[in-house]
């Protein structure tokens, strides 16, 4: 009769089960991995996929018994850990996201707003739009791989082994908000920059001309030149957008 012992099994199993919390906990929260269009089961398999595919190079990490003291501290070290990576990729998103809201602001075009049932929250016609292009940028440069590789990465960062309460202060996701508010406006800054010269012309215009409704023509004008300015910008934002995402994914990952 072939018998196992628990050692045994927790060598087995801890490799394996410990990497697919900490993804699965990715997953839950990271943009395009937690559409609702994706069902459960799929994210689950998908995680387990991915902790069996890592076994590769994970190389050889200590094995935590369930029935160890340390057991519940490192289910939430991996939980903490895959939320954060997750929570910084959605960063990058929220940053494309306001920086839409700043432009669309600018333009006159914030009060084209809708209710967007991804996010339960209103949400302007531009800033859904930059939405929709950040989604799609994070398909084509395989931003994916990259969130999954980082995941895999990071146990070098905080291998299993580790305190929580020192890879809670090593994470530092309050860094993340400044980065936030600074990465919307570095994006919009250009489209910014464009319409703020639109506005100072049709001031002089309106000192020269007084006679000339500037309100008739102000946001037709205005408009036009911020359509006219995404259209010249739209396409120079892959390189801002990746160097983000690779900030924000190195500041957790690389220490």
């Amino acid at each position: 009769m072939i018998t196992f012992t628990e050692a045994q099994l927790m060598a087995w199993v801890s490799p394996i089960l410990w990497p697919f919390l900490r993804v699965l906990a990715m997953f839950s929260v990271a943009p395009v991995f937690s559409q609702r269009a994706i069902p459960l089961r799929a994210k689950v398999g998908l995680a387990f996929l991915v902790a069996l595919s890592a076994q590769a190079t994970l190389g050889n990490q200590p094995v935590v018994s369930l029935n160890s003291p340390q057991a519940l501290a490192t289910v939430i070290q991996q939980i903490s850990v895959g939320v954060a990576i997750g929570f910084a990729v959605r960063i990058v998103f929220a940053a494309v996201e306001l920086a839409g809201e700043v432009i669309g602001l600018q333009m006159g075009l914030n009060f084209a707003a809708f209710f967007d049932p991804s996010s339960n929250a209103q949400v302007s016609a531009v800033s859904r739009f930059f939405g929709n292009m950040s989604v799609l940028m994070f398909i084509v440069v395989n931003g994916h791989l990259l969130v999954l590789m980082s995941v895999v990465r990071s146990f070098e960062t905080f291998p299993l082994d580790g305190s929580f309460a020192e890879t809670v202060s090593r994470l530092r996701l309050y860094e993340l908000g400044a980065d936030l508010f600074a990465s919307a406006l570095w994006l919009a800054l250009p489209m910014v920059a464009l319409l703020l010269f639109v506005n100072l012309a049709l001031g002089i215009v309106s000192r020269i001309a007084p006679q000339m409704n500037i309100y008739a023509i102000g946001f037709p004008v205005t408009l036009v030149m911020g359509l006219v300015g995404l259209i010249a910008t739209l396409p120079m934002m892959e390189t801002p957008f990746l160097s983000l995402m690779e900030r924000m994914v190195d500041l957790l990952v690389t220490r």
